[in-house]
């Protein structure tokens, strides 16, 4: 499945609900499905600069790939970073990079997130896109 095929899916999936608190409801939902991070993965290296709560991602590099884990200590966060790793992960560096991750506008996720955690959905995004980078440079 591609990157925009993904985000379909999830845009189709919200619009299931009919109002934000059932979205958020889902979000949580998503955030307690999230597998997370042994202990040992969650070093201050993992961490993402600019989130509210902690958050850990790890990148690595299967079969031309780049596969994305995360945690957080929250949970409303964790189903955050559960979107964005189904719609980047298991994808070319090149693709990651390259990706306009519209889905995020069009499910209301800008308008209804308090500001501090849209600024941390945005560090999210802007450390998976560097990852996707810096895996491309090293190819």
């Amino acid at each position: 499945m591609t990157i925009n095929e993904t985000q379909d899916e999830i845009i189709e999936e919200f619009a299931l609900f009919d109002d934000w608190a059932d979205k958020y409801e889902y979000i949580i939902d998503l955030g307690k499905k999230l597998k997370g991070l042994p202990e040992e993965q969650k070093t201050e290296d993992n961490i993402i600069k600019g989130c509210q709560s902690r958050v850990w991602l790890n990148a690595k590099l299967e079969n031309g790939k780049l596969i994305f884990e995360a945690d957080s200590e929250a949970v409303i966060v964790k189903g955050l970073v559960n979107m964005l790793i189904r719609v980047l992960s298991a994808h070319t560096p090149q693709e990651i990079a390259q990706a306009d991750l519209y889905f995020i506008d069009r499910i209301g996720m800008s308008q209804h997130l308090a500001q501090t955690r849209s600024n941390g959905l945005a560090s999210m995004v802007k450390q998976m896109k560097n990852y996707a980078i810096a895996y491309q440079l090293k190819a």
